[in-house]
């Protein structure tokens, strides 16, 4: 075909209206909820997600959040509240809310933290599908929950995409946690059922499975929340993770709430919100 000036426009007003038209496509999605996802084979795999409206593949950061349950029980239920009242605060962000396998004789660690992998990997490979960028992720954990995402973050974060995470009161060192707790009739069974043996008996296995033993200049910007009555997951975890944390001269935010417990309600909850928010924004972007 001749190309003449009429055609020779033409194609100049279709590369110029192209990317206008792609723009608006993504700019008119609506916002989008999905539940019980399966992002695996098994039942235990699966994940809330929460797709902003207007979200592109460049602007439309990821939040992924654990939840607690000393690593045997809790569900993603748990985070429905914390979730609800965020999402208003981060209307740009994807959200993702995930289930993981339960720590039984059937499923030890790392079992937890290959599904935090699994979940992780699930996003990265719908990023095009949802409109997300999948690069670019927070973690946020409560507990057990904290736990998996600190170790997450610090040790097996080897594609650099999770930029920040907010631990809620996390177990750090689990071989101070196991030999040291105020009430090891209790806490020593939680660990055993976790990881299938003692510290004395497999002290590489407690090692490997402690965030606060993969802490390096590179580790990713922490935000510790921690009450300093929690008789769950002793403060003293927080403290020496803020530590090392500030010696390795990491970003590190650390809120203690005094005479808070293993989680906390009302005021302090509000302020954990409002601190999370603001530390997301900060570095997930």
């Amino acid at each position: 075909m001749k190309l003449t000036i009429f055609n020779f426009l033409k194609i100049l007003l279709l590369a110029a209206v192209l990317p206008a038209c792609n723009k608006e496509e993504n700019t008119s999605l609506q916002q989008l909820d999905m539940k019980n996802v399966s992002y695996g084979s098994n039942a235990a795999q699966t994940i809330d997600i929460y797709l902003p409206a207007n979200r592109t593949t460049t602007d439309t950061k990821v939040v992924l959040f654990i939840h607690g349950g000393s690593w045997n029980a809790g569900d993603k239920a748990d985070f429905a509240e914390a979730i609800t009242a965020i999402r208003t605060q981060l209307p740009g962000y994807a959200i993702f809310n995930m289930n993981y396998r339960l720590a039984n004789s059937a499923n030890r660690f790392p079992a937890q933290s290959d599904d935090i992998q699994s979940a992780l990997d699930f996003i990265k490979s719908k990023a095009s599908d949802y409109k997300i960028d999948a690069n670019t992720v927070g973690l946020v954990g409560a507990s057990a929950g904290a736990h998996l995402a600190l170790l997450q973050a610090y040790r097996f974060n080897t594609n650099g995409n999770i930029k920040a995470v907010v631990d809620l009161f996390g177990p750090t060192d689990l071989t101070t946690l196991y030999n040291n707790h105020p009430i090891s009739q209790a806490s020593q069974p939680v660990l055993v059922n976790l990881l299938g043996a003692t510290p004395a008996t497999n002290p590489t296995l407690y090692q490997q499975a402690s965030p606060i033993n993969y802490v390096t200049a590179s580790s990713v910007p922490t935000l510790i929340f921690h009450g300093t009555d929690d008789f769950i997951v002793p403060i003293n975890q927080s403290i020496t993770l803020r530590t090392k944390l500030q010696t390795a001269n990491v970003p590190v935010q650390y809120v203690s709430y005094t005479a808070e417990g293993h989680g906390w309600v009302g005021a302090n909850l509000v302020d954990t919100y409002t601190k999370a928010v603001a530390f997301i924004k900060q570095y997930v972007k």
